[in-house]
């Protein structure tokens, strides 16, 4: 029997997973944030309008990549530096509120004005009913609204979207943002998601439970480029330890059950490769 099969005849596919991940944030440096975090928001359970996080390794799993996404903002803020006046911060996409939250209590001392931006009706009326700010509208139609962002965010976002270079020069033409700070799920080579077609389960699906483009990161780089950003820092955020005995092994677990992780990126809008491009 190999190590692989002796290790999960041993224990349960959650356990193996919420050990894993605990120890990537530790390996990782994320640990204090992710349980500083779970004293921000105790309840991730309505995270996502289609899905609840009703068992503990979900929980984890997403308060995990909540962690390394809430220390890219931390990040791009540092980046950036204080503008001297209230800066507003956009989460694209976002579908309860849950990050925007984490950044008013991490950041309480300075004065920002946060707000979302969502397609969904019901993920915008549960981001008020929580006290938020929240705007029904696509993320490229905010200058309609008349709101600037000095920080946009768009967490595991892009690859749900049919057309991701559109929207992202659409970003880039239209608004006049600091920081873009993206994640998107880890692969190590490109491929299509499309998964309900793959196995051939027709049924009604939409855009939250749907990937589209998984990409590795030496492909969403040239997106990037091509759709008018420069990465000012990019970095993976693996579900498992990189420096472990089992390390094999679980990369191996999660390579087949789920992502190895989460690339992220921060971003700056440039436009010396999209002005090439004459027929955007």
């Amino acid at each position: 029997m190999g190590l692989k099969s002796f290790v999960q005849g041993l224990m349960p596919a959650d356990y193996i997973a919420r050990k894993s991940i605990l120890a990537a944030l530790r390996e990782q440096n994320l640990l204090p944030l992710f349980n500083r975090l779970k004293i921000i928001v105790p309840d991730i359970i309505q995270q996502y309008s289609s899905f609840a996080l009703d068992t503990e390794y979900r929980r984890i799993k997403v308060r995990g990549q909540h962690s390394f996404q809430i220390d890219l903002v931390n990040q791009a803020l540092r980046l950036i530096g204080d503008s001297g006046k209230g800066m507003t911060i956009i989460d694209i996409g976002d579908s309860s509120g849950t990050h925007l939250r984490y950044i008013k209590s991490v950041h309480e001392e300075r004065d920002f004005r946060c707000l979302s931006v969502n397609m969904d009706e019901e993920a915008v009326t549960r981001i008020r009913q929580a006290g938020l700010e929240a705007i029904h509208a696509r993320a490229e139609e905010l200058e309609k609204h008349q709101v600037d962002a000095d920080v946009l965010l768009s967490f595991a976002m892009l690859e749900h979207l049919i057309n991701p270079c559109g929207f992202l020069h659409s970003l880039s033409e239209n608004t006049t943002c600091r920081a873009f700070v993206v994640t998107v799920p880890y692969v190590a080579q490109s491929r299509m998601g499309l998964r309900y077609i793959r196995l051939n389960q027709p049924r009604q699906v939409n855009a939250e439970s749907t990937h589209i483009f998984e990409l590795a990161p030496d492909d969403w780089r040239l997106v990037f480029q091509y759709s008018g950003w420069e990465i000012l820092a990019e970095r993976i955020y693996y579900q498992y330890p990189q420096r472990s005995p089992l390390t094999p092994v679980l990369k191996n677990f999660w390579r087949r059950n789920d992502f190895e992780g989460f690339y992220g990126a921060i971003l700056k809008p440039d436009k010396t490769w999209s002005k090439l491009y004459a027929d955007w």
